[in-house]
């Protein structure tokens, strides 16, 4: 049963648009077995306590992507705000343009480079969404 807007609680989520020379995005494919399986998101993670948005970001970027990424080098851009049965999610949104390494899974998931016009082809977590649009009209 659906908790009220006032039992959610807010889970505070870092995402980012990784933008390649090419002018990509790089999204990921969550694997069989974790929530929403099968839909595409930006790389990011849990904000963990006493962790700074761009601090979680570095850290998930390092274990999720193999790459490391400086906080100068993180640009706020936007955040969602969405309403999931469970919980509140609050998510800002940095562009990132330079990292240190190459970009592997290391998580089993699949990743794809994607063109942002393109990037409304891919299913995503409802969160999502609306952020492709803003990337589109930004790249």
């Amino acid at each position: 049963m659906p908790t009220t807007e006032a039992e959610r609680p807010v889970l505070l989520v870092a995402a980012v648009a990784l933008v390649d020379t090419d002018g990509r995005v790089l999204i990921a494919r969550r694997p069989e077995g974790k929530a929403m399986a099968g839909l595409w998101e930006f790389p990011g993670g849990k904000v963990g306590p006493r962790e700074t948005p761009e601090e979680a970001l570095i850290r998930e970027l390092a274990e999720e992507l193999d790459i490391d990424v400086t906080e100068n080098c993180l640009a706020p851009f936007t955040f969602a705000s969405h309403a999931y049965d469970d919980f509140h999610l609050l998510m800002p949104l940095y562009v990132c343009r330079v990292w240190n390494g190459s970009v592997r899974p290391l998580e089993g998931q699949t990743l794809k480079w994607v063109r942002p016009v393109r990037l409304g082809d891919y299913p995503m977590p409802p969160a999502d969404r609306p952020l492709v649009a803003m990337l589109r009209d930004l790249l």
